[in-house]
């Protein structure tokens, strides 16, 4: 049993962010990382697409390869990518690989906790376990004494871990855990972070969130404080650009256009990218063959030592 619960962690963190620091702003828009903070300049060295197509950390150690071993590596990694294993990696399969690559950090989140949680060591994670695990003692207490209502906060997890549930078996595998987890990383829960969002901001139930509302969960106003600068830019920002029909509120495609918002997909452009320098006959699909002689753009000679890397890429 653990000692803190993570979800709950992260709801008192989530108060006492809210309530402490008045002056300063809580970010709830969700933005892709960068695929790499180095410069995409392919004249200048294929860093970038090394960092892009493993993950910054995996990039840093492959520094000590042959170009040979180098080659042979990533001849294993290309059979990982080909999903459908018809003997091709298509755009499709190189994007989900680098998406999955620079989001390593959050499978490796979710292993952490996974043995808490799959308390029958079956490999699944059913919602009676997490809801035993998570919320068994507190339910006992019918009066505790931080204030929070479990029972809220455990329905709020059950609806959550539905949407997760894609197959409605009420058991979550591992990439349906992740979902319930890391829900703003899944296509397929975007609703459900929005309709969470908006009930954590709508403080008079209308179903929608005005301005009072949008800035009281940003700002904790103290009187004696004078207003910061970026409250009354957040003011215009909600005027001009978040309400947009001007009816003085947001609704729910108002609220998911502020914080999931549609940046530039780095990975669906950088897959582009490695398609179009490998792909030498042109037919729009990468085999083998012309990822591995065009091997020093994906990973490298002399910048590649891939040993611990590729074990810890089994999880993908």
């Amino acid at each position: 049993m653990m000692e803190i619960r993570p979800l709950l962690m992260c709801f008192a963190l989530c108060v006492v962010y809210a309530t402490s620091k008045p002056t300063e702003k809580k970010e709830r828009v969700h933005h892709d990382a960068p695929l790499s903070s180095r410069e995409h300049d392919d004249a200048q060295g294929f860093d970038y697409d090394h960092d892009a197509f493993l993950g910054q950390k995996e990039a840093k150690s492959f520094d000590e390869l042959s170009p040979e071993e180098s080659k042979r590596r990533l001849g294993v990694i290309v059979e990982k990518i080909d999903g459908d294993s018809d003997g091709f990696v298509t755009e499709v399969e190189l994007k989900a690989w680098i998406k999955k690559a620079q989001k390593k950090y959050i499978y490796e989140n979710v292993d952490r906790q996974w043995k808490d949680f799959d308390v029958n060591n079956d490999g699944m994670i059913s919602w009676e376990e997490y809801r035993n695990v998570t919320y068994g003692t507190y339910l006992d207490d019918s009066e505790p004494d931080d204030g929070y209502n479990y029972q809220h906060m455990m329905a709020r997890d059950e609806r959550r871990f539905k949407m997760a549930d894609q197959n409605g078996d009420q058991i979550a595998n591992k990439e349906e855990f992740t979902a319930f987890l890391h829900p703003e990383e899944y296509d397929h829960m975007k609703d459900i972070v929005v309709l969470e969002t908006m009930e954590d901001i709508d403080k008079n139930g209308d179903g929608f969130i005005d301005l009072n509302e949008y800035i009281g969960d940003m700002y904790n106003h103290e009187d004696e404080m004078e207003e910061p600068d970026w409250v009354a830019t957040e003011r215009e920002q909600f005027s001009e650009f978040r309400d947009k029909n001007k009816d003085g509120k947001m609704d729910r495609e108002e609220t998911m256009d502020w914080i999931l918002p549609s940046d530039y997909d780095h990975a669906e452009a950088e897959a582009k990218h490695l398609v179009y320098e490998s792909d030498s006959n042109k037919d729009g699909k990468l085999s083998k063959e012309e990822i591995l002689n065009k091997y020093d753009l994906f990973v490298g000679s002399q910048a590649t030592d891939f040993g611990e890397a590729l074990v810890r890429h089994d999880e993908f």
